[in-house]
């Protein structure tokens, strides 16, 4: 990275966004921090070399051990995710509208 080119915290979209939805959710006071790096610590551990993933599986299990929402609904989310990933164009933004299944 040369010195004019600005640090970007986040290689992909979906960081920043799932970042930006726990932020939200605690906001909101559905969890506390310090159960959140609970979490987010355990799953670091299991695989420190995938941060942001890491990230999203402790919000998927904060998610769930707080009722939010249940496994089916995620596990259906993210196929639905990743149906439009492979249905999208390269270089054109992933939208869920894109999955061939909601047509």
């Amino acid at each position: 990275m040369s010195p004019s080119e600005p640090e970007r915290p986040f290689a992909e979209p979906w960081q920043a966004q799932v970042f930006a939805m726990t932020v939200a959710l605690n906001q909101a006071g559905l969890f506390a921090w310090p159960e959140w790096a609970q979490l987010l610590g355990a799953e670091l551990k299991r695989d420190g070399d995938d941060y942001y993933g890491s990230w999203l599986r402790a919000l998927e299990t904060m998610l769930l051990r707080h009722d939010i929402t249940a496994d089916p609904e995620i596990k259906a989310l993210s196929e639905a995710w990743q149906r439009a990933a492979h249905a999208t164009p390269h270089g054109k933004p992933i939208l869920l509208e894109n999955d061939p299944a909601m047509r």
